[in-house]
């Protein structure tokens, strides 16, 4: 007996139903759950951070999803972009601004700034922090209750130490910058100093971006009961900043990754303990006997 093969419009207009009833409703993927749950653990751990950096995190810790997908998601969860820095003009004339002196190499361009914070009590508290320009690593620091040009040149001197003599330090014209022993000694160990203009904090353009992720990622959400907290909990999301986290003017990619830490065993996570999200587990590191 030959069976005749009939059409979906014929079936249903005999049968008297819609065609949309014979159509299989679509599923989703079945991972959607778990990245759901893997994206808002980290938006979560990381607050400041838009669905680009948090895409890169998810990445790093083994998922294959793109950015779009991490959006899609992003928005329907309701989750915020953090609101972007307002734009600011340039000066194009100083010798120390950044656009006339751009970094070239690892080491070519240092540049240091003060932050200021108080603790729970009130008090003052200052940060002296060095970047390199170029690999945008925070190379150090420095959190004391007051802070001068000796200051400067003990964090200066360790680090020359540490990685070389870079070739220019840029830095604001404050008065523990512009003391003549800070810039005799840099002279003196061969390396050249680059002033910025009064009143031109957008000229150390670099250091001032980065002193605006540490208030923003750090600073505006902790409150330091101590100087000791303050300074291990500063160190702490530093080396967060220089091997985990993702900076979008370097493809997304951290500026010094360590790649035995795992993307969860840094800060905050490291001082909060959360439990793992979905699909990532922490990863312990194997004991030494």
């Amino acid at each position: 007996m030959a069976v005749t093969k009939l059409s979906e419009r014929m079936v249903c207009r005999v049968l008297g139903q819609h065609r949309s009833t014979q159509r299989q409703v679509p599923r989703g993927r079945d991972d959607e759950e778990q990245l759901t749950a893997d994206l808002i653990e980290l938006a979560r751990q990381y607050g400041r951070y838009g669905y680009r950096k948090i895409a890169a995190l998810l990445r790093d810790a083994g998922w294959v999803v793109n950015d779009k997908r991490v959006e899609r998601i992003w928005r329907r969860e309701g989750l915020k972009v953090p609101a972007k820095q307002p734009k600011r003009g340039r000066l194009w004339l100083n010798e120390g601004s950044c656009v006339r002196l751009r970094p070239e190499h690892p080491n070519h361009v240092w540049s240091y700034d003060f932050v200021e914070d108080r603790t729970h009590d009130g008090r003052k508290i200052r940060m002296l922090n060095v970047i390199d320009e170029f690999t945008h690593e925070c190379l150090s620091i420095r959190v004391a209750r007051r802070l001068n040009s000796t200051d400067v040149i003990d964090v200066l001197s360790d680090l020359f130490v540490l990685r070389g003599v870079p070739g220019h330090v840029r830095s604001d014209n404050g008065p523990e910058f512009i003391a003549k022993a800070v810039q005799d000694w840099i002279t003196a160990v061969g390396a050249k100093t680059a002033y910025i203009a009064p009143g031109s904090p957008w000229e150390n353009g670099y250091v001032e971006s980065f002193n605006a992720r540490l208030r923003d990622e750090l600073l505006d959400g902790e409150i330091f009961y101590s100087l000791r907290e303050a300074q291990i909990v500063i160190e702490s999301w530093r080396r967060h900043y220089n091997t985990i986290r993702p900076h979008g003017s370097i493809g997304y990619k951290p500026p010094a990754p360590e790649v035995f830490v795992p993307a969860f065993a840094a800060w905050p996570t490291a001082l909060t303990r959360p439990a793992p999200p979905a699909k990532l587990t922490l990863v312990q590191r194997p004991t030494l006997n």
